[in-house]
């Protein structure tokens, strides 16, 4: 196959950050997606709808004129957001889904959630009005394994939150384990996963190809290939529960490779092309339009993207750009191990 066509993807997971970077990477997003649902972790979190709308503002100056682009706002949960004021936000279209990070599980989270048991008035809230609630599943327990946690959070976190609330539309964020897929695979009919390109490309040697590679650290961090073969199986399925959450995150270069080494994999760029490829090379591209076109607007209720996008074949390896640039400083692209012989045509 040559050419396919498919309706134009959306990004269910997406990182803008703000200021400079914010400029440089919106485009890289909005060039080949139609919507995105954007983080609220930055520094200071985004807390209301105030500040969401502010955000929303500084992101729809980045979008280039010639893209239709919808950035979808969610805020920050925390063990002091107002239940009153959340639904207020949510019916007036203002806030569009809730995140929530357990403290310290990732970039910009030590504002997060301690105790599940004290926001379960704002999850009982929101599972009424149809709210959806976003979560990156992992425990931060310094004595649990960093290889294990998420299976714990879904042990002793998710599935709480899922027995007591089966009505609260919940999507687990960027899933990375067998475990995951399975329980996802077998959770109640609002119980839905992301899946983000460089944990379908990627198993947890890819932290260590020619010394330590910051560039490929990310959190949930990288796990065992039997977890990556998991994760495509469930990418390919063509089951309605598993969907595309990029994930994308840029650092500046001088961040990921510093002391830091901060948790982050921009792949926006290239999302697409990658995908195409790991659908194409497992003989199951008649399912990449469900998983990165349909599924999750399916699962919030959205209207179908009616735009088209082209995907070409060529007869030669792709070659990637390295970098995108803010001002003096350089933000790395990822690029999976393999090659990509797909070149997406607006």
């Amino acid at each position: 196959m040559e050419e396919i066509e498919i309706i134009k993807p959306d990004d269910w997971h997406v990182h803008f950050r703000d200021n400079e970077i914010l400029k440089a990477v919106v485009p890289e997003t909005s060039r080949h997606f139609a919507r995105s649902i954007v983080m609220p972790n930055l520094v200071p979190p985004i807390l209301n709808a105030k500040q969401a709308i502010e955000y929303k503002k500084r992101i729809e100056k980045a979008i280039p004129k010639a893209d239709s682009f919808e950035p979808l706002m969610t805020i920050y949960l925390t063990e002091e957001t107002n239940k009153n004021e959340l639904k207020t936000a949510y019916k007036n279209g203002a806030i569009f889904a809730v995140k929530l990070y357990p403290a310290g599980a990732t970039t910009n989270s030590d504002s997060g959630v301690k105790d599940i048991k004290k926001v379960m008035p704002v999850l009982e809230t929101m599972a009424e009005i149809g709210m959806p609630l976003l979560i990156h599943g992992e425990v931060t327990d310094k004595e649990i394994d960093i290889f294990d946690r998420e299976k714990v959070f879904i042990d002793q976190k998710l599935d709480f939150i899922c027995k007591k609330l089966p009505e609260l539309k919940i999507t687990l964020e960027h899933i990375t384990t067998k475990e995951a897929t399975k329980y996802v695979e077998n959770g109640n009919e609002n119980l839905v996963a992301s899946i983000t390109p460089h944990h379908l490309a990627l198993n947890r040697n890819a932290l260590f190809v020619k010394g330590i590679n910051p560039h490929n650290y990310c959190l949930p961090i990288l796990k065992r290939e039997t977890h990556r073969e998991a994760l495509i199986k469930a990418a390919i399925s063509g089951n309605r529960k598993f969907f595309l959450g990029t994930d994308t995150a840029p650092h500046l270069t001088k961040d990921k490779e510093s002391d830091c080494g901060c948790a982050g994999v921009f792949n926006a760029t290239y999302c697409v092309p990658i995908l195409t490829q790991l659908f194409d090379n497992k003989n199951a591209l008649s399912q990449l339009e469900n998983f990165i076109s349909r599924h999750g607007a399916l699962h919030y209720k959205l209207n179908i993207n009616k735009e088209k996008v082209k995907i070409f074949r060529s007869s030669k390896k792709i070659i990637f750009k390295k970098f995108i640039n803010v001002n003096k400083e350089k933000i790395k692209i990822f690029a999976p191990d393999f090659p990509v012989f797909w070149k997406i045509i607006k």
